[in-house]
C-alpha cells in the first residue's frame, strides 16, 4: 500500500469518532432547500443556469446541474441546497441522490452522505448501482454488517454480478478476513476478465501469502492499462518487497514519474531501494524530489536525513529530523535522530 494513501486511511479512520460522537445528530432528512440563489458570484456557466431557473423554477434537471457545477467549484453549501431542490422537484432521479451523498462525503458530513443513499436505497429497492455505493458508504463507516446485508441484497438480484463481488472482496478484506476476500475478487474476474482494480487487490492479497501468481495477476492488470499508475505501484512495491528485481521496481518507479512527475511515492519509493542498494546519491536526490512534489511528507524528510547522515551531512540531517517533528511531534525515529546528532 502506497505510504501516502496509508496515512490518509489512517486519518480517515481517526476521525470517524469524533464524525459519529456530535450531539447534534443530523435528521435523516437533508436541509430544506429554498430556490437556491447564489449567495455569491459564480461562474458564466452557473449564472446562465441561475438565469435559466428563473424562467423555469420547477426544473429539477437545472437544479442538479447547476448543484453539480457547484460542487466542482468546491462550494458545496449551494451543491447541497441546489441538489435537494431537485430531489424535492423530482425524487424519481437515483442520481441526484448520488450526487447529493457524494457532496455531503467529500466535506465530511459521513452521517447525512450514508442517510442520504439510505433514501436512495429505499426508493430504489432493486437498483444495483445505488445499492453498490450504498455498501460501498457502509464500508468507509465500517458499517461492515450492512455492507455485507446489502451486498446479499444485490446478489439475490443478479447473482454474478462481478462489481458485487468486488464490493465483497473490499468488504472481508477490510475485515481481515482475507481467504474470502480473495475468493470474492476472483469470482469478480471470472465475470468480468476487465475489472483492472480487482486484479491488482486480489495480486496483492496473493503477494501478502508469497504466492507466485500474483506477478501474473499484476501483468493482467497492466495489459488492461499499462499506463494505470495504481497498477504499475502495486507491481513495483511488489518486485521492491521480493528484492528479486530491484532494478525492475526502479524502472516501473520512473515510468510511473514520467506518467506524473508530481507523484511523490514514485521518488520515495526508488529511494528507498537505492538505500537498500547502498547508493545513496541516488537515495538522497529521490528523496528530495519525494519532499519537493509534497512538502509535508515526513517520512521522505526523515529518510532524506537519513541519508545526510550517512553521507556526513549532520546540518542538513538535523534541518529534516526537525522538518519531520514540525509534520509529525510523535516521529520517534526523528527524535532518536535529533538527540543523536545534538549530542
Amino acid at each position: 500500500m502506497k505510504i501516502t494513501n496509508l496515512l490518509v486511511h489512517l486519518l480517515w479512520l481517526a476521525l470517524l469518532p469524533g464524525l459519529f460522537s456530535c450531539k447534534n445528530t443530523p435528521s435523516n432528512e437533508p436541509p430544506e432547500a429554498g430556490p437556491a440563489t447564489a449567495t455569491e458570484a459564480g461562474t458564466p456557466a452557473i449564472n446562465e443556469l441561475t438565469a435559466k431557473i428563473a424562467q423555469s423554477p420547477n426544473s429539477a434537471e437545472l437544479y442538479a446541474t447547476r448543484g453539480r457545477l457547484w460542487y466542482e467549484h468546491e462550494n458545496p453549501d449551494q451543491g447541497i441546497a441546489d441538489l435537494s431542490k431537485a430531489i424535492e422537484l423530482d425524487s424519481t432521479r437515483a442520481e441526484y441522490f448520488h450526487t447529493l451523498a457524494d457532496i455531503y462525503m467529500d466535506y465530511y458530513k459521513s452521517r447525512l452522505a450514508l442517510n442520504t443513499m439510505e433514501r436512495a436505497a429505499a426508493a430504489f429497492p432493486k437498483r444495483i448501482p445505488t445499492l453498490l455505493k450504498l455498501a460501498e458508504f457502509q464500508l468507509i463507516l465500517q458499517q461492515h454488517k450492512e455492507a455485507l446485508f446489502t451486498l446479499e441484497r444485490i446478489r439475490a438480484i443478479k447473482p454474478l454480478n462481478p462489481e458485487m463481488f468486488f464490493m465483497f472482496g473490499n468488504v472481508f478484506s477490510d475485515m481481515g478476513r482475507k481467504e474470502e476476500a480473495i475468493t470474492a475478487y476472483q469470482s469478480a474476474v471470472e465475470n468480468n476478465p476487465d475489472l483492472l482494480d480487482a486484479w491488482v487487490k486480489l495480486a496483492d492479497l496473493l503477494a501478502e501469502k508469497n504466492n507466485p501468481i500474483a506477478a501474473k495477476y499484476y501483468d493482467n492488470a497492466l495489459r488492461l492499462d499499462s499506463n494505470n499508475i495504481d497498477a504499475l505501484h502495486a507491481k513495483a512495491y511488489y518486485l521492491s518487497n521480493r528484492k528479486n528485481d530491484l532494478l525492475g521496481a526502479i524502472a516501473i518507479y520512473k515510468k510511473i514519474n514520467t506518467l506524473d512527475p508530481q507523484y511523490a511515492d514514485g521518488y520515495y519509493n526508488s529511494g528507498l531501494i537505492y538505500l537498500d542498494m547502498d547508493s545513496l546519491n541516488q537515495a538522497y536526490k529521490n528523496f528530495d524530489l519525494a519532499v519537493k512534489m509534497a512538502p509535508t511528507f515526513a517520512d521522505a524528510y526523515f529518510h532524506r536525513g537519513v541519508v545526510a547522515e550517512m553521507k556526513g551531512d549532520v546540518k542538513q540531517a538535523i534541518a529534516d529530523y526537525e522538518n519531520v517533528l514540525n509534520f509529525d511531534p510523535d516521529y520517534e525515529s526523528a527524535k532518536e535522530g535529533l538527540k543523536r546528532l545534538k549530542q
